[in-house]
């Protein structure tokens, strides 16, 4: 009875396991290698020396799209471009066709790809919650920041909003250590494809 026990027990335990994200802010951030909307191979270990933002996206949820019309992510990626800093949209949203990638770019104006992940692996790799989640990769390959894009879910403005990932990337670019690593995200689940059992 306790062999059975503790078998069930290994096998729940590796289940939780290989759910769980890999990726922690301080450690190296997971590798990947993804198609983007223009039909090019993206290999994230090819881009270190790079800071590299990766921003969860899904041109149907309202929270992105209200990010996506005010140039919330396209004038910052726009604004760290000339210092090296690489950008990439990620959608691992399993029920939209890959042609939403084309049309997204094109609608609202992104200078940068979108990264297919419906079969939802990296996203997984990374915890990404929802749509945006945004992580920031340090030039050395790890894991800078991770959260939310700003401290304004609901997006009324004012003068006490702060763009974290603006925030992080001025930090890393001074040399200095990243003061916020880490916040909640916000916005719609992501709409990963259903894992086999």
């Amino acid at each position: 009875m306790r062999t059975v026990v503790a078998a069930a027990l290994v096998t729940v335990a590796a289940v939780a396991a290989a759910a769980s994200p890999v990726a922690r802010v301080g450690k190296p951030a997971p590798g990947f290698t993804l198609k983007d909307s223009a039909g090019n191979t993206v290999v994230l270990a090819k881009l270190r020396g790079k800071i590299v933002v990766l921003e969860w996206m899904n041109p149907d949820c309202p929270f992105w799209k209200r990010h996506a019309a005010r140039g919330t992510m396209t004038k910052l990626a726009g604004q760290y471009a000339p210092q090296g800093v690489v950008w990439f949209a990620v959608n691992s949203t399993a029920h939209l066709p890959r042609e939403q990638d084309a049309w997204a770019r094109e609608a609202f104006k992104l200078p940068y790809q979108i990264l297919d992940d419906r079969a939802g692996r990296v996203g997984r790799a990374y915890g990404a919650k929802t749509t945006p989640h945004m992580f920031v990769i340090s030039a050395d390959g790890r894991l800078a920041y991770a959260g939310a894009i700003d401290n304004d879910p609901s997006g009324a403005g004012g003068a006490g909003v702060v763009n974290y990932v603006g925030q992080a990337l001025g930090e890393l670019l001074a040399g200095k250590p990243v003061s916020v690593p880490e916040t909640k995200s916000y916005g719609c689940s992501v709409k990963y494809a259903k894992q086999e059992r």
